[in-house]
């Protein structure tokens, strides 16, 4: 029977021709072909045969069994079996469809119940093109007489063919039950706790608290995953997640979410270190750098390579070619390859490797009103849990604020500061750093600073923890909520005053961690700010922290700038002038920093110059190498460093002729 590949031209319509060349097999002997099949068809049967699917049941039943009668039919072909044109072009296509088998089986079985059941429209097409693909294959494999079937065989096969596609409206029922209660939040009624209990329990299955950790963190990376291009909407997905969130705070206690995920993220280094040898794996290797991919994105050939080599390679030398396959490039945009990055950041933490991962923001998912609404009864639970003084609560709190920022406004309306002032007195060291992070974080929002600052005493408990926090963390946390709350003018006066306020701070500046000196640095120069605290700085302190953090590489560029902000005062320079080791900090930094640091430095030399009076002049001109460097940056420097360099050359210059005189 003649025939050539326009047999196969619906399948060929429906899938990606970058999978399609991936997959084909190259030019196989008869006899590979088919030990190839054998073994791609075993492989199937022996990884999925005995999983229990949550959804789409009968289609992965139907789908394997198909699988297990070719399997049967290719250990029943005899290997020296010599295979006419059209056999040889069945079993390739026989090759894509136990592939896109095992992938469709393979997605079912690891994706998480929730998403199943939200892409059951979906799956079910792709279920149904993939019984039309076997039918359409058996109807030119079937009657192919050099195949030499027996009779048992033949009978199993044509079993298979005549056997039609039948859809499983449970799945679909679920899901309408599923949406009902998303429409139930979306006009603002929470519904039945018990109807939405026994849903997600007995009829999703999922029944402990970390399954309904696992299902939301599931939403949230196809969120990330796929952006914009993404059915459902982001917004309803966000709408599924708050839904079972509240569910999960419904059924069970409160846990130490932080914990249960450390516990996973541990688990999931020892796997890859065990996966993996201390050898670079050639997967996360760019093949035109040929080094680790920082950032790894997928172009219109289904290539991956590191962003910068391969916007380098089309942008700046002009090709529109993939470097790997030599296929013309249809479109010039990159897609970022998540799984990849997030595969080679765990492993660059296993073994210790510097990874420099971009931050890539993501877009902003409308909230609905079903959101709105789950996350207010979600919220009802956490603040009536502590209020019972559940520690627990705090660290459920912080996690919500920081993922979810429209809950802070709701969380703040729910009463929940004064419980989290209190725990900040609290003697395990978790709930306090749980606590000050959720006002931390609750203080992001402008609209709460004031309500935060209008609770009795608030301030109090917050110093506590910034001058005896029982972690280091703790204390740079509580500067953060300093420096935030202190951005209100009106309060940054009463901050200031606040007992060891600034010695505190300057502490923070001096022994903390490179985030928490940051957090320091923004919090006296937020308090700087304010004309009546300059004296107070001063004297307590906070411009000496300063001028030593200049000598912290990760710091120094934004200190120098803070103290040119100070030195625009009098007082400031002078009292910045007096220090020992600000003129050769800020040198240091003009020799050895980045651009903008050198830039940084010099103009706070300049106006030191400017404002602090004779003495400070003459002991900046009178360094050694003041006038090496300055020469530098005129050179070198930026734009805005030269100017600066010219003016500061110019006050040199009025020193000497004075001296000269």
């Amino acid at each position: 029977m003649a025939t050539d590949s326009a047999m196969f031209a619906s399948s060929r319509r429906r899938q990606s021709p970058s999978l399609e060349a991936f997959l084909s097999p190259v030019d196989l002997s008869d006899v590979t072909l088919l030990q190839t099949l054998s073994s791609t068809s075993s492989e199937i049967l022996s990884c999925f045969s005995d999983v229990r699917f949550s959804f789409q049941r009968r289609n992965t039943r139907s789908l394997i069994r198909k699988v297990q009668v070719f399997a049967v039919l290719l250990q029943h072909l005899a290997p020296e079996s010599s295979l006419d044109p059209t056999a040889v072009l069945c079993f390739k296509e026989l090759y894509l469809l136990l592939h896109h088998s095992k992938f469709l089986l393979r997605y079912c079985a690891h994706s998480s119940k929730l998403w199943l059941l939200l892409q059951s429209p979906s799956l079910s097409s792709f279920f149904h093109d993939l019984s039309k693909d076997y039918s359409t294959l058996l109807d030119v494999l079937l009657p192919v007489d050099s195949l030499c079937l027996n009779d048992d065989v033949r009978e199993q096969v044509q079993l298979l063919h005549m056997h039609h596609y039948v859809d499983d409206n449970n799945d679909e029922t679920l899901r309408n039950r599923l949406y009902s209660f998303l429409d139930e939040f979306e006009n603002g009624s929470v519904p039945n706790s018990e109807e939405l209990s026994f849903f997600f329990f007995e009829k999703l299955g999922i029944k402990d608290p970390t399954s309904y950790r696992e299902e939301i963190e599931f939403l949230e990376e196809q969120i990330k995953s796929h952006g914009c291009d993404l059915e459902p909407t982001r917004s309803v997905i966000n709408g599924f997640i708050d839904i079972t969130r509240y569910v999960m705070f419904l059924l069970f206690k409160i846990e130490d979410g932080n914990e249960i995920k450390k516990q996973r993220k541990r688990l999931i280094s020892e796997e890859i270190e065990n996966t993996f040898t201390t050898t670079l794996p050639k997967d996360f290797i760019c093949s035109i750098s040929l080094n680790l991919m920082n950032d790894p994105v997928i172009i219109s050939t289904g290539q991956t390579y590191d962003r910068s080599s391969i916007a380098r390679w089309i942008h700046q030398e002009g090709r529109s070619t993939c470097p790997k396959t030599g296929q013309n490039l249809v479109d010039l945009s990159f897609v970022p390859n998540l799984a990849l990055r997030h595969l080679t950041t765990l492993w660059c933490q296993v073994t210790g490797l510097s990874h420099d991962s971009p931050k890539e923001s993501l877009p902003k998912v409308f909230q609905t009103r079903a959101s709105t609404e789950a996350n207010k009864a979600t919220i009802s639970i956490l603040v009536r849990n502590l209020a019972h003084g559940s520690e627990l609560a705090a660290g459920e709190i912080r996690v919500l604020t920081r993922t979810v920022t429209e809950t802070r406004t709701l969380i703040v309306e729910a009463g929940a500061i004064p419980y989290l002032l209190r725990l900040l007195k609290s003697e395990n060291a978790t709930a306090q750093e749980n606590a000050v992070a959720s006002i931390f974080n609750l203080s992001i929002d402008e609209a709460n600073r004031s309500l935060i600052m209008k609770e009795h005493d608030c301030l109090e408990p917050i110093m506590s923890v910034l001058v005896s926090g029982l972690t280091m963390r703790a204390k740079e946390i509580a500067a953060a909520t300093l420096y935030t709350l202190s951005s209100v003018h009106d309060y940054k006066k009463a901050i200031a005053n606040a007992d060891g306020c600034i010695e505190a701070l300057a502490l923070v500046l001096r022994n903390g961690t490179v985030r928490g000196k940051k957090d320091a640095v923004y919090a006296l120069h937020s308090l700087w700010l304010h004309p009546d605290n300059c004296s107070l700085m001063v004297k307590r302190g906070g411009v000496s922290a300063l001028v030593g953090a200049l000598g912290e590489e990760a710091v120094a560029e934004k200190v120098a700038w803070v103290l040119g902000v100070m030195a625009t005062e009098s007082l400031g320079a002078e009292s910045i002038g007096r220090e020992e080791t600000v003129v050769t900090g800020l040198m240091e930094l003009m020799r050895c920093g980045r651009p903008r640091g050198k830039e940084k430095a010099i103009a706070t030399l300049l106006q030191l110059c400017t404002a602090g009076g004779a003495v400070v002049t003459e002991k900046v001109v009178k360094t050694p190498a003041l006038a090496v460097l300055t020469r530098k940056l005129l050179l070198t420097g930026t734009d805005r460093a030269k100017r600066k360099a010219v003016s500061l050359s110019k006050v040199c210059k009025g020193c000497d002729q004075k001296t000269q005189r």
